[in-house]
C-alpha cells in the first residue's frame, strides 16, 4: 500500500513568498528561498512551489535570494534554479506553463514535476502532449474550486476569479483521462481560512479518479490533515500557512499523524 504524504506548498508572488487568503488576499512572507533549509532539516515528503504572479517578469529584481552573490530574480525560473540548487526532496512547480518548452525549462532547472492548472482548462489536450514527453508521473492537474450559487462546487480560473461551469469530479476524472498522474484540488472558500479541509470537496474528486489526490486549502490543525486522509480520502495532505507561521510544524504534524494509525511516510 503507497504511503500518504505530507506536503508543504509556498505560494509566490513577484518573486516573494507570499501568505494567500481566498485567492485573493496576498501577505508578503519574504524570501522564497529560506524555507528550503528549514524543509531539509525536516525531511519533507516533497515540496510544491506555485507562482501566483500576474505577469512573467518581476516587479523589482531581487539579489537577496539565499545570500547568493549575484542571484538576481527576475522570473519563476530564476527562483526555480536557485530552490532546486538547495533542495534535497522531490520538488513540484506550478505556474505560468503555457507550453512544452515552458514544462521542459523547468525540468531542465531542476523541478521533479510541474503542476498545469488554466492552461490546460484553455486546452486539455495539453495533459496529453505533457504526459507522452516526460511521463504521467511527472504531470500534476492543479484544480481551484468553491461553492458556486446553489451550493454545487465548481471549477474556477484565472486567480480564482473565472467560473469554468465545470464541476471539479468531472474534470478531475477528464484530466486523468488524459494522462495525468495526480490531481491536486485546492479549495478557494478555504484558502488561508484555517477552518479546515472541504471534505466534501475532496471525496467527490477522490470517488471520480484512480489517481492519487493532493488536499489543498483549509488546513489549520494537525487533525485536519488525519481528517483529509481518513474522512476524504485524500493520498496526500498539503498546506502553506500552518508550516509557515509555526515552529517544528512539520515534524509535530507527522507524529500525530503516525499516532492516529495512519499510513504515512
Amino acid at each position: 500500500m503507497l504511503k500518504n504524504r505530507l506536503i508543504p506548498v509556498l505560494f509566490l508572488r513577484n518573486g516573494y513568498l507570499v501568505r494567500s487568503e481566498s485567492f485573493s488576499i496576498h501577505q508578503n512572507l519574504g524570501n522564497p528561498v529560506s524555507q528550503v533549509e528549514r524543509y531539509n532539516t525536516w525531511n519533507v515528503d516533497e515540496l510544491v512551489y506555485i507562482d501566483i504572479s500576474e505577469r512573467s517578469d518581476y516587479d523589482s529584481h531581487r539579489t537577496d535570494l539565499g545570500g547568493m552573490e549575484g542571484a538576481t530574480v527576475r522570473t519563476i525560473e530564476d527562483v526555480i534554479r536557485i530552490v532546486a540548487q538547495r533542495c534535497f526532496m522531490p520538488l513540484t512547480f506550478g505556474g505560468g506553463i503555457r507550453t512544452l518548452e515552458d514544462a521542459r525549462r523547468r525540468f531542465a532547472l531542476g523541478a521533479d514535476k510541474i503542476t498545469v492548472n488554466s492552461q490546460a482548462l484553455r486546452e486539455p489536450d495539453f495533459i496529453t502532449t505533457l504526459a507522452r514527453e516526460f511521463g504521467s508521473q511527472a504531470v500534476v492537474v492543479s484544480i481551484d474550486a468553491r461553492k458556486a450559487d446553489g451550493g454545487a462546487h465548481e471549477v474556477f480560473t484565472a486567480w480564482g476569479r473565472e467560473a469554468t461551469g465545470r464541476r471539479p469530479a468531472d474534470w478531475a476524472r477528464e484530466a486523468q483521462d488524459r494522462g495525468a498522474g495526480e490531481i491536486l484540488i485546492n479549495s478557494i472558500d478555504r484558502d488561508g481560512k484555517a477552518t479546515g479541509y472541504d471534505l466534501e470537496l475532496i471525496r467527490a474528486v477522490v470517488e471520480a479518479t484512480a489517481i492519487p489526490v493532493i488536499a489543498c486549502g483549509g488546513a489549520g490543525s494537525y487533525e485536519h490533515f488525519a481528517a483529509a486522509v481518513r474522512d476524504g480520502g485524500a493520498s496526500a495532505v498539503a498546506a502553506g500557512n500552518i508550516f509557515n507561521f509555526k515552529e517544528l510544524a512539520y515534524p509535530m504534524a507527522k507524529r500525530h499523524l503516525k499516532k492516529a494509525g495512519l499510513n504515512f511516510r
